[in-house]
This record gives C-alpha cells, sequence and structure tokens, in this order.
C-alpha cells in the first residue's frame, strides 16, 4: 500500500513538472509573437511615412534673389528693395522700388557693384560689378557695365520705379553672371552713361545686398 502510494506521489510531481516547463514555454512563444507583431506594425507600409530631412541648400540657380535697401548717411532717408526673379525663358526680371524724401522730383542713379557690403557708407561695396571689362556706359548700348542699371526718375514724394529684364543676369551659377551676394548701390545723383568708370554719379547714398 505504501508503495503505491510513492509510485502515485512521484507520477503527481512528474506531471506538475511537465505541466510548468509547457505553461513556461507557452508564455515564452506567446511573447515572441507579441513581439513579432508589434515590429510587423511598425513597418507596415499602411502607416503613414516618417517625414525626412529636407535638403535647405540652395540649387545652383535660384528662382528669387532680393536687396533690402537702406541709407548709408543718418541724414538722408533711403528704403526700398530690388527684387530678381528668374523667368521662364531664363532671364532675370528686376523689380525696384524706392522712397527718397529727400530727392523728390530728381533722378537718382543704381548700379549692381561688385562686393555685397554696404560698410564704410557704401564705399566696401567697390566698384561697379563689371565681369566683362567693358567701358561703363547705359544698359544696352554699345559699351556698359553688366551692373549698369540706369537712371530712375523719383516723382513729387521721393518714390521711384524701375523694371529691367536681361540674359547677362543668373539668380547664382556661373561667377560672371551670378547676381547673389553682390550690392546695390544707389548714388545720389544722375549717371551720364560716360563718364568712367562710373558715370559721375554722385555720393553713394544707399546700398543693399541682393540675397
Amino acid at each position: 500500500m505504501r508503495h503505491n502510494y510513492l509510485l502515485c506521489a512521484s507520477f503527481c510531481s512528474l506531471l506538475a513538472i511537465n505541466f510548468m516547463i509547457l505553461f513556461s514555454c507557452n508564455n515564452t512563444s506567446e511573447t515572441e509573437v507579441v513581439t513579432d507583431t508589434t515590429k510587423v506594425t511598425n513597418t507596415d507600409t499602411s502607416m503613414p511615412n516618417t517625414p525626412t530631412k529636407v535638403d535647405t541648400m540652395p540649387a545652383t540657380i535660384v528662382n528669387h534673389g532680393e536687396a533690402i535697401l537702406s541709407g548709408t548717411y543718418t541724414d538722408t532717408l533711403v528704403e526700398g528693395t530690388v527684387k530678381f526673379d528668374t523667368v521662364p525663358d531664363g532671364r532675370v526680371k528686376l523689380i525696384l522700388d524706392v522712397k527718397i524724401p529727400s530727392k523728390a522730383g530728381k533722378i537718382v542713379s543704381l548700379h549692381i557693384h561688385e562686393h555685397g557690403d554696404c560698410g564704410d557708407a557704401g564705399n566696401l561695396a567697390h566698384g561697379h560689378w563689371n565681369p566683362s571689362n567693358a567701358e561703363h556706359g547705359k544698359f544696352g548700348t554699345a559699351s556698359f557695365h553688366a551692373g549698369d542699371i540706369g537712371n530712375v526718375k523719383l516723382d513729387a514724394q521721393g518714390k521711384g520705379t524701375l523694371t529691367l529684364t536681361t540674359k547677362l543676369w543668373t539668380i547664382g551659377g556661373s561667377p560672371d553672371k551670378n547676381i547673389l551676394g553682390k550690392s546695390i548701390i544707389v548714388h545720389g545723383g544722375m549717371d551720364d552713361y560716360k563718364t568712367q568708370p562710373a558715370g559721375n554719379s554722385g555720393t553713394r547714398i544707399g546700398c543693399g545686398v541682393i540675397k
């Protein structure tokens, strides 16, 4: 009788151990399935794509550039913008809006200068941008600098506008055409289009860097 009891107890213990092992294996298998399911869910192509980092570096040729004009002297207000846009045929269009109350009713002149630096009352912009080493003159004539924008007649409030389109400029690209990083200088006088090298245009009263 005692022998049968011991045999039964041993069998029950063995059965309990097997049950525990089986239960443990089932739990491990279930955890792995859940983990695998999670991985599949995270890579599901139906989920929205994670935003990728956008390259903010500008293209070689860009569509827009702009210079904000301000006075180089505290006693002469100069304000305005010079906007440059690449048009469909590849040319660049300039649109100028300027206001100089102290020059109301008079003529001022503008040029693109070599360097994008308005320091020292605009003198750090250096001379006219002239990549072809031409003589100064009126834009579009036999000889002129690529930066020879020209004269602007101001109204009774000192406001003036100018529009110019040319294939000689690009916004970015080749150094002999690229206007970015150069400056726009506003001169207080009229360009005579003949005096070398700058048309006897007068003091540099305004400046803005093309960005």
